[in-house]
């Protein structure tokens, strides 16, 4: 239930104000279809997810040895750093073309968006973390929702509202703790 609940927590947070967020907004916008962008919005998200979990579990797996557990621990502190930044869409990422549908439409363009994002990252770190894939994959998928529903149906009045600024400090201070965390396991500093 950690694993799970870490997961959702770390994404949900780290999500807003990123990249698949302003996609979000900008396909409700130009679609007006919520639900069929939900529901590609969670397709890609499983897809992209699981995947990222099913790697960083693997791979934690595979080695076992501290310095790789060192690795894991810095790479959440170098996130804690990367989630800090803000994302931006380029102009060729307005361009957004409907082929297929608007399920179709998002299902692709989150996939491709998600892939090398923070939240992508995340995930394979804290499956690397928990070893545990079904609980990470879900919990990130979850944390992705949380972020992404709201940004379909309330769009622009979310970014008006809320701190993007705040938000991305409270992520960031989640992947800090966490590296500390996984750290001072190593290290023994917990006791």
């Amino acid at each position: 239930m950690e694993a799970f609940l870490s997961s959702a927590a770390v994404v949900a947070l780290a999500e807003i104000g990123d990249k698949t967020m302003l996609l979000a907004i900008i396909l409700a916008a130009r679609f007006r279809a919520p639900w069929q962008i939900i529901a590609g919005i969670f397709a890609a998200t499983i897809a992209n997810h699981a995947l990222a979990a099913l790697v960083g579990s693997e791979v934690a797996g595979l080695l076992e040895a501290p310095w790789f557990r060192i690795a894991v621990a810095l790479g959440f502190i170098v996130m804690a750093g990367w989630t800090l930044i803000p994302d931006k869409f380029d102009d060729e990422d307005h361009s957004i073309r409907q082929r297929g549908g608007v399920f179709l439409t998002t299902l692709v363009s989150f996939f491709l968006v998600e892939m090398g994002d923070k939240t992508q990252v995340a995930t394979i770190a804290l499956a690397a973390h928990y070893k545990a894939v079904l609980p990470v994959a879900a919990g990130t998928t979850l944390g992705m929702m949380l972020a992404n529903v709201p940004a379909v149906f309330l769009g622009e009045a979310i970014e008006k509202r809320i701190s993007m600024k705040l938000t991305r400090t409270l992520a960031a201070l989640l992947f800090l703790m966490l590296g500390l965390w996984q750290l001072a396991e190593i290290f023994g500093w917990l006791g």
